[in-house]
């Protein structure tokens, strides 16, 4: 099979694999670039601000996509985000200002880091 072709149904987009990315909209988009991120199966993905320009429902499925890629096939996924709604998506989130990490919130508990 095509590996392009593979990936575009991955991230759910198999049937717009022939679309110009203006006949996309901002989440199709998003997943395409996640899709290409993928094409050489890096073992970690590094993302920023990857739904900040989505409204709350894309940017929500986008986040499912990462984590589900995370759970399913194991990558390791470090991105950095405004929205707390995203950060919620994490197992670990790490808190910084004015670059000093202030601390660490893992998903069973919290340890400061300060």
């Amino acid at each position: 099979r095509d590996p392009a072709k593979e990936l575009m149904e991955q991230v759910g987009l198999g049937d717009r694999i022939d679309h110009y990315p203006s006949e996309l909209s901002g989440g199709q988009q998003q997943r395409v670039a996640i899709a290409r991120a993928l094409a050489n199966d890096p073992p970690i993905l590094i993302g920023d601000e990857m739904t900040g320009d989505l409204d709350s429902k894309t940017g929500f499925e986008v986040m499912t996509l990462v984590r589900n890629l995370n759970q399913e096939q194991g990558k390791t996924v470090i991105y950095v985000t405004h929205d707390p709604r995203m950060a919620d998506f994490a197992d670990r989130v790490i808190h910084m200002t004015d670059g000093i990490i202030g601390r660490e919130e893992m998903k069973n508990g919290i340890s400061e880091n300060t």
